[in-house]
């Protein structure tokens, strides 16, 4: 199991079946339907972690022998198909990964139609806390976003490698701060870290920490943190009443005019 075998596979999955062994040791693979696949749940199998996978319709169906049910909580031996072993031959021939497929209706919080929610999983702990496992992914799609709009992630402006890896290990030094302030603050508020604004706590720090930095004397320095602490308990995220709007790609501006033929 080799990393060169494995970019047989979709880049992806195959950079995912290579993070894996990096994992610590009982940690839970969590994974939307790109990577609900064989070779995915084989790879952490082996390597000794859960998986909770979210499957395909089509995929599911096939697990299942039939049309999907709510309320499904069955035992399956996933093996891979023929179109499994093409795109990673290394796979052994009796290679099969022993879990459960989940079938729940579950309502998306932001008003979209109720859907069937497929997962296979390893785990043995109740369906409805390997639903909501499932659910905690989300954060994970936020934080990313965080990193490539807020932090400006989405575009690398270095060159080198060298200069990249600093770029990235800066940017993350930056959102580990943001995130550990809005820990303390969400802690002091007795409420819970996701419902503080990530941007808004950014831009709060940003224009208080060099004020503080600067301070002439310690009373000033206080009164700022102060002042910052007080608008820092006020980056809440808003409270939607109605659903978000469906997801889509923001154009971006040109500075430049467009070429014609």
């Amino acid at each position: 199991m080799g990393s060169g075998k494995r970019q047989s596979g979709g880049r992806e999955q195959g950079l995912l079946e290579e993070a894996i062994e990096r994992l610590p040791g009982q940690a839970a693979v969590v994974g939307d339907a790109n990577f609900g696949v064989f070779s995915v749940a084989y790879a952490a199998a082996q390597c000794g972690h859960p998986v909770v996978l979210r499957l395909t319709t089509a995929r599911a169906q096939h697990l299942a022998g039939g049309p999907l049910q709510d309320g499904t909580d069955r035992r399956i031996e996933w093996k891979p198909t023929r179109e499994d072993r093409r795109t990673h031959p290394e796979l052994p021939r009796d290679g099969r990964v022993s879990g459960r497929l989940l079938v729940r209706l579950v309502r998306p919080s932001n008003g979209a139609e109720p859907f069937l929610l497929a997962l296979f999983t390893t785990l043995e702990d109740p369906p409805e806390q390997v639903v909501e496992l499932y659910g905690k992914r989300w954060a994970i799609e936020v934080d990313l976003r965080s990193l490539k709009s807020t932090l400006r992630l989405e575009e690398l402006t270095c060159t080198s490698p060298e200069m990249v890896a600093k770029e990235i290990d800066v940017a993350m030094l930056a959102y580990n701060l943001v995130r550990a302030v809005i820990y303390l603050t969400a802690q002091k508020a007795g409420m819970e870290p996701r419902m503080l604004s990530f941007t808004k706590v950014r831009n709060v720090l940003q224009v208080f920490v060099p004020r503080i930095a600067t301070a002439p004397d310690e009373c000033t320095a206080r009164r700022l943190n102060d002042d910052m602490l007080y608008y820092l308990s006020r980056c809440k995220l808003p409270r939607r009443q109605r659903p978000s709007y469906p997801r889509a790609v923001w154009p971006k501006p040109k500075t430049y005019p467009v070429r014609h033929p």
